[in-house]
């Protein structure tokens, strides 16, 4: 086990400490509680950044063509934008279910095979750091939009209930939890949008085609369609609040499909990122 992977298993330990003590701030909302999960969510970011150069520099190439690799350096861009966000808005409590997927995505990469492999040839690419880059930004933005949903959620369950808890006073409120879900949109789409034309420069450098119907580049497209549908519903058509996070919700799903489903479920050009 090298060093790399030794400390990202740290890292795991540290956002697991940040997820439970957000978790301890919606159960007695003391500020401390949020000021602990702060810290710990940095320590594992610091850790888990280091982590990935130190395998970037060992194996040569950009750490992201395993699953292993796909899970950790996508667990690590959820963990640098909540810290973006948390120091940008100040937003108490608004990303703990962000952190609790942030959590589990870096638990799975923990179980999975750590091991630096050979680089296939097709990988060899300036393309190769350029299209993953910008494409895990725009899915772990999506990420934060989906955690940001799942509260709004919560926080419309409460406003509903005749009788309002401390908790609902306490967390964020439906308009804060709302702009900030379509600021997200709004970051993440662009930058999804980069990946998609990125990818498709690449394919066709290495296969000679700008796009093949691939089960990933195809599940890519419909990801991109579904938010490109949601943001046009909430300038347009008044897609705010309820029905936006639903939809939020439900476009992050097909993310983490096109992800991890069709790189096991649906073998194509694209099933190395499985070996």
């Amino acid at each position: 086990m090298g060093i790399n992977t030794i400390l990202f298993y740290f890292a795991t330990f540290f956002y697991s400490l940040s997820a439970i003590f957000l978790l301890l701030y919606f159960s007695k909302f003391k500020l401390k509680n949020l000021y602990f999960a702060r810290k710990c969510l940095i320590a594992g970011f610091i850790l888990h950044i280091i982590s990935f150069f130190i395998r970037w520099y060992t194996s040569g190439y950009f750490p992201v063509t395993t699953l292993f690799e796909s899970f950790s350096f996508f667990a690590m861009v959820i963990a640098c934008f909540q810290i973006i966000i948390d120091f940008k808005y100040k937003i108490k409590g608004v990303s703990v279910f962000s952190t609790l997927l942030l959590v589990i995505i870096s638990i799975i990469a923990c179980m999975l095979p750590s091991k630096i492999t050979e680089l296939p040839p097709v990988l060899n690419s300036f393309w190769l750091p350029v299209h993953v880059f910008f494409a895990f930004l725009g899915n772990g933005i999506f990420a934060i939009s989906f955690g940001v949903s799942i509260l709004y959620l919560i926080q419309v369950k409460k406003a509903k209930s005749k009788i309002l808890t401390e908790s609902f006073f306490k967390l964020p409120s439906l308009e804060t939890i709302d702009l900030l879900n379509y600021r997200c949109l709004t970051i993440g789409f662009p930058l999804l949008t980069i990946g998609i034309i990125t990818g498709s420069l690449w394919a066709a450098s290495a296969w000679g085609s700008y796009w093949s119907w691939d089960p990933k580049e195809t599940w890519s497209l419909i990801t991109w369609f579904l938010y490109a549908a949601l943001l046009h519903g909430r300038i347009n058509s008044g897609w705010r609040g309820k029905k936006g996070a639903i939809f939020s919700i439900i476009a992050f799903c097909v993310v983490l499909f096109t992800f991890i489903g069709v790189n096991i479920l649906l073998p194509g050009l694209h099933s190395y990122a499985a070996r």
